[in-house]
């Protein structure tokens, strides 16, 4: 299980480390999936964060940040020390384990059809508001992140749904994995 200090970096950091790790759920039975795409935010300079509208965004690192838009709950992981407001939103994973259940929640037979996609996966998983503050490191964490057991090659890009960017990629999925929510840009950089 990944530590609390792992969160407490710069969200760009965490976000592309967070890939191959793997989400699990304590449900019905254990979910688990693989992280394949992510986003970083930022602060108050950050046009597309929700610093000004969400009290949690500057609270503490490892921290689940659950809000709503277009009627799909969205994940997110609080990163950076207490009163610096940053996080990862986590856009698609790859299903591992619980799939019967994913397949229900999201009445889909189609794996890529499950989690490749925040809302998806949030439905998949059964993740609501009421996970909304709890921590996602330490022995009782309801939802948890463990350790990827290999490296994988990651691409960067533009994030995903936002009205304004910043000037610099932070979106970063896994290059070539057919889980990733929709590749958007021609100017895609690999960057390991």
């Amino acid at each position: 299980m990944l530590p609390k200090s792992f969160y407490n970096r710069d969200p760009k950091d965490v976000a592309i480390s967070l890939l191959g790790c793997v989400i699990v759920k304590r449900d019905e039975e254990i979910l688990k999936g693989k992280i394949v795409e992510t986003e970083a935010y930022y602060g108050l300079s950050d046009p597309a964060s929700r610093a000004k509208k969400a009290e949690i965004m500057w609270g503490e690192a490892g921290r689940i940040f659950i809000y709503m838009v277009h009627g799909n709950w969205l994940f997110n992981i609080i990163t950076m020390p207490k009163n610096v407001a940053s996080g990862v939103l986590i856009r698609a994973v790859e299903p591992l384990e619980g799939i019967e259940i994913m397949k229900r929640r999201r009445r889909r037979e189609k794996l890529t059809e499950l989690t490749s996609g925040p809302g998806k996966f949030t439905q998949a998983f059964g993740i609501d508001k009421r996970y909304n503050g709890m921590k996602i490191y330490g022995k009782d964490a309801p939802i948890y992140i463990m350790e990827k057991e290999y490296e994988v090659d990651i691409e960067e890009d533009y994030r995903i749904g936002v009205r304004e960017d910043m000037d610099v990629p932070l979106r970063f999925y896994i290059k070539d994995n057919r889980f990733v929510s929709k590749l958007r840009h021609e100017k895609r950089r690999k960057i390991s």
